[in-house]
């Protein structure tokens, strides 16, 4: 598989032959899908608590007299069938959201990630990707230079000035290799790849 390998100004200046395990695999939705909803579930924490009809704060005194009424017969306010009752079944801290992925299928999704973005041209390889200093205006200009304004940066090391300038931009990211995940993959319209980490992708997730 051949993938775009950009100059300073963005343009192409040449090719570069990558993996055809990681960048020319068929697409499979199905896994993709798996692969994106597994991540997203085990990023979740159980932190979300809802009170049952024993943890509500309510009087526990029959809130009106059993026959006569009228109304359906109620024993206390805290009922789940009153507004402002407890829940029958409450959601508790505790709540597991893990799904269970193999290691061979997530990296089958993310190798069918990255080459649908290689066929769509949302990929491209750059030499290098380093600022002089620690300022958001320096890397901004530098992905104008490329065209960009929204994009994953993956590099083989995150050095310091790249990671100050680029954390108070929401539209740009930026990884090194073992941080990269799928969603962020799907998330970003352009992915900018170091050659570094290119020889690292494809010795790590081969």
């Amino acid at each position: 598989m051949e993938l775009k390998l950009l100059n300073a100004e963005g343009h192409e200046a040449s090719t570069l032959q990558a993996s055809d395990t990681l960048f020319g695999r068929d697409y499979n939705e199905a896994l993709v899908h798996q692969v994106v909803t597994a991540y997203l579930a085990n990023a979740r924490s159980g932190n979300r608590a809802q009170k049952t009809r024993a943890e509500v704060s309510h009087s526990t005194k029959k809130p009106f007299r059993q026959k006569g009424t009228g109304n359906a017969r109620a024993g206390m306010r805290a009922s789940p069938l009153w507004r402002g009752g407890g829940r029958i079944f409450p959601n508790k801290p505790d709540e597991n959201f893990e799904q269970k992925l193999n290691r061979k299928m997530y990296r089958a999704g993310v190798a069918a990630i990255l080459s649908q973005l290689a066929r769509e041209d949302r990929l491209a390889v750059v030499e290098d990707f380093l600022l002089e200093a620690p300022k958001t205006r320096l890397l901004v200009q530098k992905l104008k230079s490329l065209g960009l304004d929204s994009a994953l940066v993956i590099t083989e090391n995150v050095d310091e000035n790249l990671y100050l300038s680029s954390r108070n931009l929401y539209d740009v990211l930026v990884l090194d290799v073992d941080e990269t995940d799928p969603v962020s993959l799907v998330r970003f319209p352009k992915v900018l790849v170091t050659k570094g980490a290119l020889a690292k992708m494809e010795e790590a997730w081969q």
